[in-house]
């Protein structure tokens, strides 16, 4: 500490500061704060973009966590505190259940499809064969027809399974003088059928020739059917092949037999084998 001697004249005198400038003596003079605290918030925002900056590469190669589910058990508090998140997590589960549910309705119905395809071409076909085969029976059915209306037409002989037995105008023991016509031998009850197109005039009972039917044709001849066993048609029109009786034994016959006689215009008997093979008929 400094002091200085002063000589006065009223003595020696030891003289200090004043006491009131002690607190004063060490301080520094006061200075404005014009850029001090602007710097330091610069400074720490550079340090913290410094800092941020070195640490977005390793937070980038980090691997992204896991997508929170309503599942995910260490997440249940997290999704109870955001409803948002838990929205998310429920559509999320819901879409993953309905994939699956999508992906199984569009292969079955793939399916169906194709079966219903597989089913409408195994229905044209199976038409087709129908169509076929009613076609061919059609066919079938009217050739048919022709034929037996052809038949029906054409002259036939009146069995069709017999044995000749006695020809026109032999003797005999059982006539008086000549045989009148021809005899097919055949069992008892074997159909007698018309020979050719005509009308039944006559039909019955006639001594000696038994059962008869008389069949007139279109130009006037008559064909009579004689020793039958029954008659089946009695009058009326009939075609080659009706059935006019059944073989038997009637009137003036010990074996059963048809008689069969041809009259031109109904008068007297002509050899009947002639006038059958004229018809192209060979008995």
């Amino acid at each position: 500490m400094a002091s200085t001697y002063t000589e006065s004249t009223a003595g020696t005198q030891l003289l200090d500061h004043p006491a009131e400038a002690e607190p004063f003596r060490h301080r520094l003079p006061r200075q404005a704060r014009t850029g001090a605290p602007l710097l330091g918030v610069t400074a720490m925002t550079a340090a913290l973009g410094a800092t941020g900056l070195a640490a977005a590469p390793a937070q980038a190669a980090a691997p992204a966590p896991a997508p929170v589910t309503a599942t995910d058990g260490t997440s249940d508090g997290l999704l109870a505190a955001d409803p948002g998140l838990a929205l998310a997590a429920r559509i999320l589960q819901q879409a993953d259940g309905q994939r699956p549910t999508t992906e199984e309705s569009a292969r079955l119905a793939a399916a169906q499809e194709a079966e219903a395809r597989h089913a409408d071409r195994r229905a044209g076909a199976a038409a087709a064969e129908d169509t076929a085969t009613e076609d061919a029976a059609a066919g079938n059915a009217v050739a048919e027809a022709a034929e037996t209306a052809a038949d029906r037409s054409a002259p036939a002989l009146p069995l069709a399974d017999y044995r000749l037995t006695e020809q026109y105008a032999p003797a005999g023991a059982h006539w008086a003088h000549l045989h009148t016509g021809l005899d097919f031998a055949a069992r008892t009850g074997t159909p007698v059928t018309a020979v050719t197109g005509g009308t039944v005039t006559a039909a019955g009972w006639s001594g000696t020739y038994g059962y008869r039917v008389v069949q007139t044709l279109p130009d006037g001849t008559e064909l009579w059917y004689c020793q039958l066993s029954r008659i089946a048609t009695a009058s009326g029109p009939v075609a080659p092949g009706t059935v006019l009786g059944a073989v038997g034994t009637t009137g003036n016959a010990t074996t059963p037999h048809l008689h069969l006689e041809v009259r031109p215009a109904g008068g007297a008997p002509v050899d009947p084998l002639p006038w059958l093979r004229h018809l192209g008929l060979q008995p």
